[in-house]
C-alpha cells in the first residue's frame, strides 16, 4: 500500500487559522462507513441527535501543556522570542531527571553537551544529551521547583505548522477541549475541541453514558510519513493510561451489544492498543506506552463510531479513518467536504462516522 494513495488537493484558504466565536458552531458531516454512500451536511449541535441511547462515549482528557519554549546557548546574549533556539518539548521520558525528548530549530547549532538557557533571569536550564535519528534531542533540565509552573510562565502554545501564525492569549483557553484534566499533549485531540458544557449537558440529558481515557499526543503528530510505503512505517510511542473505572464501563458496554463511540483518532488508538493486548473484544486497565499503527486492513476490536476533524493528506491520521470508514469511502468524504467549504484541520470542522 503506497502513501501515495492518501493524498487528496485542499485549496489552502480552507486551512482553518483561527477557532470559530463559538466551539460548538463548526460544521459536522455525517459519513456513512463503507459500503454505505451516506453524506449528509450538519452542525455540531445536531451530533448529540446522531448518537443511539445506549451509545458509550469515550473522551480522550488530556491536557495541552504550553511546550514551545524560546531560549539561547550558554554564553550568548538575550534576545527574546525571536532567540537564536526554539525548543518544543515532545515526551517526557523521566520524571524523576526530567529529561524530555525535543525537537530543536535550528537544528544544526545544537549539538550534544550544549546546555540551553530560558527566562530573563534565567528560569530554566537544559543539558542536551543525545541527538535522535530525525534530528530530535534529548534534552535532561535541572531541577526546580516548580518545573511547570515555569512552563506556563515561559512557554507558548505549540499550534500545529500549517497554522501560519504566532500562538495569542486566547489560544490557551481554545486549543484545549473543556474537559482536559491530565496536562502531557503538545497537541490537542482535536476532535474534542467542538464539545461545550451545554453539549455535554445534553449527552446527560439523553441518558448517554460517558467515560475518559488518557493519551498524551507526542512527536508522531508533527513528523511526516518519511516512507513511499505505509507498511514501512512505524509510529512514535505515546503515554496512556486507562483507569480500571473506564476498562469496566467500556467492557461492560461491550459484552451489551452497545456501541462504543470514540471522540479522536487518539481515543481510538488507545482503544484499540488496550484490546490488542487482551486480544479480545474487551479492553485492560492499566498504562504504558502505545505505538498502534492503524491502517487500511486493521480488524476493529472495540470502536463502532468516531467523531473526527480532518487530517492532512498522506498522514497516519488519514490512514486511520480510512481503515475505519473505507478508503474510497472517506477520500470520497474529504472530497464532498472541500467542495462545500468546510474548515480543515485542528482548528476546523469535524465528521461522523458510524
Amino acid at each position: 500500500m503506497q502513501v501515495s494513495d492518501f493524498h487528496f488537493d485542499l485549496p489552502q484558504e480552507l486551512i482553518a487559522q483561527r477557532p470559530l466565536a463559538e466551539r460548538a458552531a463548526s460544521r459536522l458531516l455525517h459519513v456513512g462507513r463503507a459500503p454505505s454512500q451516506v453524506l449528509d451536511d450538519r452542525n455540531f449541535s445536531d451530533f448529540p441527535g446522531l448518537l443511539r441511547p445506549q451509545d458509550l462515549i469515550v473522551f480522550n482528557n488530556t491536557r495541552v501543556f504550553p511546550a514551545r519554549l524560546f531560549g539561547r546557548k550558554s554564553g550568548r546574549s538575550i534576545s527574546g522570542k525571536s532567540g537564536s533556539i526554539e525548543v518544543l518539548l515532545t515526551k517526557h521520558v523521566s520524571q524523576e531527571t526530567n529529561e524530555w525528548e525535543c525537537l530543536v530549530r535550528p537544528g544544526k547549532k545544537v549539538g550534544v553537551g550544549e546546555r540551553l538557557l530560558f527566562g530573563d533571569p534565567v528560569e530554566l536550564e537544559a543539558e542536551v544529551l543525545a541527538r535522535g535519528s530525525f534530528g530530535e534531542r534529548h534534552v535532561r533540565f535541572g531541577q526546580v521547583s516548580g518545573f511547570f509552573g515555569a512552563l506556563e510562565r515561559l512557554g507558548h502554545v505549540p499550534l500545529p505548522p500549517y497554522i501560519v501564525r504566532e500562538d495569542e492569549r486566547a489560544d490557551r483557553e481554545r486549543y484545549q477541549t473543556v474537559y482536559a484534566s491530565a496536562p502531557g499533549s503538545v497537541a490537542a485531540p482535536t476532535a474534542g475541541l467542538h464539545f461545550t458544557p451545554e453539549i455535554l449537558a445534553r449527552l446527560r440529558e439523553r441518558g448517554i453514558e460517558t467515560t475518559e481515557i488518557t493519551l498524551h499526543v507526542g512527536l508522531g503528530t508533527f513528523q511526516p510519513v518519511r516512507v513511499e510505503r505505509v507498511e514501512d512505517h512505524q509510529l512514535h510511542s505515546e503515554s496512556y493510561e486507562i483507569s480500571t473505572e473506564t476498562a469496566a464501563k467500556i467492557n461492560a458496554a461491550l459484552e451489551a451489544g452497545r456501541r462504543i463511540v470514540a471522540v479522536g483518532t487518539t481515543t481510538v488508538r488507545t482503544l484499540e492498543y488496550a484490546a490488542m493486548l487482551t486480544g479480545e473484544r474487551r479492553v485492560s486497565a492499566g498504562s504504558g506506552e502505545a505505538n498502534l499503527f492503524i491502517y487500511p486492513g486493521f480488524e476493529f476490536r472495540v470502536v463502532g463510531a468516531m467523531l473526527t476533524n480532518f487530517h492532512l493528506p498522506e498522514s497516519t491520521l488519514l490512514m486511520l479513518v480510512c481503515a475505519f470508514g473505507g478508503k474510497e469511502s472517506i477520500l470520497r468524504a474529504y472530497r464532498h467536504a472541500a467542495e462545500k467549504r468546510y474548515r480543515f484541520y485542528s482548528y476546523g470542522d469535524c465528521m461522523f462516522v458510524e
